[in-house]
């Protein structure tokens, strides 16, 4: 038997061969000038290439590059027509500011970290979860409270981390503990440190001043609640002069990383004043990152008239969804044994009939 293919065959195959490789060579032909072009474009619009026009005196080219230092939108040639421009620029530029500012600051913040042991998505409220200074985890309620078994399967009755199994510290070691956590740049240590020095615990003398120095630098490490306190402080004098403007700047630091508390507060800072809308917004924001106050909150503003009641079924449904990302079962249980251990408020949070 011929394995071997026809003559007719062969051609056929032949043909179709140099078929494929000229059909190829001409897509890669084509693809590369493609790619030519795109590179040429792409050129000619590099930032050196664009040509600006000086909002001063009108001047057009590549060379105009001096940029409003504060709302980014206006060219200049040169620092003099900043300086000229400036007065006529003014409230353009503050309204531009303005404008940024809050696309940052109404802009809902990522949730929250998930326990490291059940991966489920952290708590809001701290009675929910617990800082464990001996490996710097932050863990769940319903895992701390969780039964520990050896490798036989028996209950182990010492009290251990339930990470990383280092026994319970006393008193006079958690300081110790908090010191070796600062040395390791460790945000939520240093700012728990911080809250030490604030009131005072575990034989620490009390301190505004060192709790304030610890605030800062966890903050900067990427402590969320940090600002949050720093803004606290400068509002009622507390270690610092009172400030009413710095307060409100930490406070929207605090916000914007996703404090729900800072969140919160500021939305009552504007219901005084009577902007509701702002006031609302920063609620529904909030309440998606289970912040329960601000689910009241609409609920007030929506009886009172300054609420739709789309507005307050949008936030109800929102602070559902955060419970439906934040319910455990074993939770439940650590919450029902301890009231220390509750972790959420559900008090009256299903939707009412006629909101639905």
């Amino acid at each position: 038997m011929s394995y071997l293919l026809s003559t007719s065959s062969s051609s056929q195959y032949y043909i179709s061969y140099i078929f494929i490789v000229l059909s190829s060579s001409i897509i890669s032909y084509r693809l590369g000038k493609l790619l030519e072009n795109i590179d040429q474009i792409m050129s000619n619009t590099s930032p050196e290439n664009i040509m600006s026009a000086c909002a001063n005196c009108g001047k057009e080219g590549t060379d105009v590059t001096n940029t409003c230092n504060k709302c980014k939108s206006v060219m200049y040639c040169n620092a003099a027509c900043k300086k000229k421009h400036r007065k006529k620029h003014k409230k353009q530029c503050e309204r531009r500011v303005a404008e940024l500012h809050d696309e940052k600051l109404f802009k809902q913040p990522p949730p929250l970290e998930d326990c490291p042991i059940c991966m489920i998505r952290l708590p809001f409220l701290e009675s929910g979860k617990v800082y464990m200074v001996c490996c710097g985890k932050m863990i769940c309620t319903g895992c701390t409270h969780a039964p520990v078994y050896d490798d036989k399967g028996n209950a182990i009755a010492e009290k251990t981390c339930p990470f990383c199994r280092a026994p319970t510290p006393t008193d006079d070691e958690i300081i110790k503990r908090y010191e070796k956590r600062v040395d390791l740049n460790d945000a939520t240590g240093i700012y728990n440190l911080g809250c030490h020095y604030f009131n005072g615990s575990y034989g620490l003398p009390q301190s505004y001043a060192r709790a304030l120095e610890l605030y800062h630098r966890a903050g900067k490490l990427g402590s969320i609640p940090s600002y949050y306190n720093i803004g606290i402080a400068y509002y009622n004098g507390l270690g610092v002069e009172r400030d009413a403007k710095k307060a409100a700047h930490y406070l929207e630091v605090a916000a914007i990383r996703g404090d729900g508390l800072a969140r919160f507060n500021i939305g009552i800072d504007e219901a005084n004043l009577g902007n509701m809308e702002r006031a609302l917004k920063h609620w529904v924001i909030a309440a998606r990152d289970g912040d329960y106050r601000s689910v009241q909150s609409i609920k007030r503003l929506y009886s009172e008239g300054d609420a739709t009641k789309d507005d307050y079924a949008k936030a109800l449904r929102s602070y559902q969804a955060y419970l439906d990302e934040i319910k455990s079962d074993q939770r439940d249980e650590a919450a029902a044994s301890d009231e220390n251990y509750k972790y959420y408020e559900s008090a009256v949070y299903c939707l009412p009939e006629k909101l639905i």
